[in-house]
């Protein structure tokens, strides 16, 4: 029991890790409102889950890479932007996941229900968030300058197409990872304020990647502590932790 309460905190710690650092390339590629659209794709995976009575974190994982491959590919051959091929899928996928899911487990969804994981849901988590830090640490650089000027970075032999694709994979990932703290309706928060609080307080990408990832994880850990102890659901309050953290960062005056 020690163990798996050792690695549930593990798994929570890696996937505040993960979203923070996700989350500062989605802000400076301007993802700030699709993050939220993309966590919704995973209503539908988790209402065929709840129907066919196996984990609706796997049913949500799958219908979150099916939806961004589906994403990815309609920008790569319409070349409409993903923020409006996001904004098209989140809305049929929410009318198609609130159709399959009702009553508590259609709540338990959008906010997230904690519960104890079983060692292989540990393992698999934790493999999972490794993935997506080490990916973000590796291709940070290439990520950079992709998104600085597309055609600099195809010069510089930078597949920007397979990084695009990479990455929207990491991010829904990272989505998949923090349904069960969060649910649907909050996982995007986490992504999307560590990251802006960040942007106002790094002098580089550096620091933005570290303070990020460090707000990330002390709400979490503000929030996983905090519900018990007030008789509260965790995910919000790990929000409002974050957000208020973010609120603060705003009494820091900008430079000239």
């Amino acid at each position: 029991m020690m163990l798996l309460e050792l690695g549930s905190i593990a798994l929570s710690v890696s996937m505040a890790s993960a979203a923070g650092l996700v989350g500062c390339f989605a802000v400076m590629r301007r993802m700030t409102l699709a993050a939220d659209a993309v966590s919704h794709v995973a209503l539908p995976g988790i209402g065929v889950a709840l129907l066919f009575h196996f984990q609706p974190v796997v049913g949500a994982l799958a219908m979150l890479l099916l939806g961004t491959v589906l994403i990815w590919g309609i920008e790569e051959r319409t070349g409409i932007s993903s923020e409006t091929i996001i904004g098209v899928v989140f809305s049929v996928a929410l009318a198609i996941g609130s159709l399959m899911a009702s009553g508590e487990q259609l709540i338990d969804a959008l906010f997230g229900a904690p519960s104890v994981l079983t060692g292989w849901e540990t393992a698999l988590g934790l493999i999972g968030a490794a993935a997506v830090i080490i990916f973000i640490l590796r291709a940070k650089h290439s990520l950079v300058v992709s998104l600085v000027s597309p055609d600099i970075a195809l010069t510089t032999g930078i597949n920007v197409a397979r990084l695009n694709l990479l990455y929207l994979l990491a991010f829904a990932l990272t989505v998949g990872l923090g349904l069960r703290y969060l649910g649907v309706l909050l996982m995007g928060s986490l992504i999307i304020i560590p990251a802006a609080t960040a942007r106002r307080l790094a002098r580089n990408l550096t620091s933005m990647l570290l303070i990020s990832v460090a707000i990330a994880v002390v709400s979490t850990v503000l929030g996983a502590f905090a519900g018990p102890l007030l008789h509260r659901d965790t995910g919000p309050l790990i929000i409002t932790s974050a957000g208020t953290i973010f609120f603060l960062s705003l009494l820091k005056p900008q430079p000239q």
